[in-house]
Formats: C-alpha cells, structure tokens, sequence
C-alpha cells in the first residue's frame, strides 16, 4: 500500500532565505510567481466586467495604489515614514496641468515631465529633512502640501482657489484604467527586484535598520535617501498628474490631506512588510470609501476604527497573512 504524509508547499522550494530558491520543475515555478500572475490577471480583467461608474472608482483606486505603494516603500524599507502624499500629488498636477494651461503641450508630453520634474522638485523641497527620522521627518513632509496650498491661496498662483480649467482630458473609456494599471504593475516589479535582488536593495534596508553601519561602510547616507524619495515622489507625481488630466483641471484640492492618510491606512491594513501590500489594502479602503460618500466625515471614524483594528490586533495585515497561509498550506505527497 502507498504510504502519504503531509509536506508544506514551500518545502524543498525555499532553501535559504525569503529570497533565493531552487527551482527544478514548473510546479515550483509556479509556487514562486503564481500569486504575482493571478494579482496582475486580476487587475488587468477586472474593468471589463465593471459598469463605467465603478471605472471611475477604479481610476481613483488607480492613484491611491501608487501613493501607497510609495509610502510603503519608503517606511519599510527606508525607515522614512512620509506623509506628504499631497505633496507629490499637487506638485505634479500642478506642473502637468500648468504646462498644458499656459504652454498649450499636450499630455502625453506634460505628464511624463511633471513625474520627473515633479520627483526632482519634491526631492529638492525634502532634502533638508532627510536627516530626520520617525515622527519628525513625518511631521514636515505633512506641512509642506499645508503650506503650499496656503501660498497658492494667499498669491493667487495658478488662478489662486480657481485653479486651472480646461485642461486635456483622457479619453472616455477602459484606457485610462489600463494606463494606471500598467504603470503600477511595472513599477510593484521594478520595486521588488530593487529591494529584493540588488545591492542597492541591501543598502536600503541598512538605512531603515542601521544608519551607523551604511556610514562604517563608506557609503553616502543622505545619497541613498535622496534616491529612495525620488522614486516615491517621481510614483506620486505621475498620480498627480494622471488625476489632474482625468478631470481637466487642477486646483488646490490637489494637496488635500486624503492624498497623505489614505495611502497610510491603505499600506497598514494591506500588510506594511510587502510591496504588494499596499496595493490590496488601496484596493479595499478606496471602493468602501466611496460606497460611503454620502456619510460625508463620517468616513474617517471608518478609517479610524480599521487602523486601530489592524494596528492593536492584526499587525501583519492581510496580504502578509495571506502570503504565510499559502506557504505553510501542506498537502500529501508519497514517502
């Protein structure tokens, strides 16, 4: 009679570490991207069977994932807890929108200037902050949208509260969804073979867990900040700037405080020690959020209460409970 006996799914695949393996068949294989596949399936079918308002959620959802994906990053594998989401989004709304307002240049040149631009002017505006850390560095990335929206207000730049109209507007239809979509999967991609695979990766994670070692080494502390907020706020600009031409028009609610809380309650309750986590988490908090828009503040209680539930009693969030459950899933195999 065969003999059976239970054996995790992981075992014999994972052999040393959360990052390298041993492949020898297409099962394992499989093992390791399945889950990344399915997620990227399921982002690319899912505006095909949605009515158009819930595409326009999907939009929306669209910004929110790569504001979260950026703080995500920049907290778990920097140690740089930002909230200065607005910022990103404002500025590069701003300078999208402003190069299409008064330079006439169309979106498909201005969006791509106002990401690289945009990460630049963030960058720069951050960089005496840098050596900050913790709640410090998370109180003036939280001022500077406030500021900025105070300045453009009291000088009436940009057409002041009136902000900029009549801006070149996307397209109607599933095209503007399959930008977004294709934008964040390329970039949930790059990050994890950055943080995972490489060096630089490495180097990272000893900024967030040990400054003093980066700085034993030789290694440019402030250098690899600068290059870790550039790549959340050149993510955060382009979100910026994506919104402002999918309502064709920019105005100071660009630098709005959801664009900083949401993305950090997307990150907690997706699960902060992932790069896709931040992304399940946007994709739950954003269509619940405006299936209850019409309670107004209210919402934030909502938000409130989930963070204090994820924070308090369920601290790996779901995507990370989801990940340990596949691994440790058993079935038989023959002794």
């Amino acid at each position: 009679m065969q003999e059976l006996r239970k054996e995790r799914l992981d075992r014999g695949v994972k052999v040393r570490s959360e990052s390298i393996y041993a492949i020898s068949s297409l099962k394992e294989i499989m093992f390791i991207i399945g889950p990344g596949l399915l997620l990227a399936a399921l982002l690319l079918i899912l505006p095909l069977f949605v009515s158009s308002y819930w595409q326009g959620v999907l939009k929306i959802t669209g910004v929110y994932v790569l504001l979260a994906i950026g703080f995500g990053f920049l907290a778990n594998y920097v140690g740089l807890v930002s909230l200065g989401g607005a910022l990103f989004v404002g500025v590069g709304g701003y300078l999208s929108g402003g190069l299409n307002y008064f330079f006439d240049l169309p979106m498909i040149v201005t969006i791509p200037i106002a990401a690289v631009g945009g990460a630049l002017i963030c960058t720069i505006l951050l960089l005496p902050a840098l050596p900050l850390r913790g709640v410090y560095f998370a109180i003036v990335t939280l001022v500077y949208p406030m500021a900025l929206s105070r300045i453009i207000v009291a000088t009436g730049a940009f057409r002041g509260t009136d902000g900029l109209p009549g801006l070149e507007r996307f397209p109607v239809g599933i095209g503007p969804i399959y930008l977004i979509f294709i934008v964040i999967l390329i970039c949930l991609y790059l990050l994890s073979r950055l943080v995972n695979y490489e060096d630089f990766g490495l180097v990272l994670r000893g900024v967030k867990d040990n400054e003093l070692s980066i700085k034993a080494s030789a290694l440019h502390l402030t250098w690899y900040k600068i290059q870790a907020v550039f790549i959340a706020a050149f993510m955060g600009c382009f979100a910026g700037a994506y919104l402002t031409h999918l309502y064709g028009w920019v105005g100071t609610s660009l630098l709005a405080q959801d664009f900083s809380i949401l993305p950090v309650a997307a990150a907690v309750v997706g699960g902060p020690g992932t790069i896709f986590g931040p992304l399940v988490g946007a994709f739950i908090l954003v269509p619940i959020s405006e299936a209850m828009r019409d309670y107004g503040t209210l919402r934030i209680v909502f938000y409130a209460i989930i963070l204090v539930i994820f924070v308090v009693f369920w601290t790996e969030g779901i995507l990370d409970y989801l990940k340990r459950k596949y691994e440790q899933f058993e079935h038989w195999v023959e002794m």
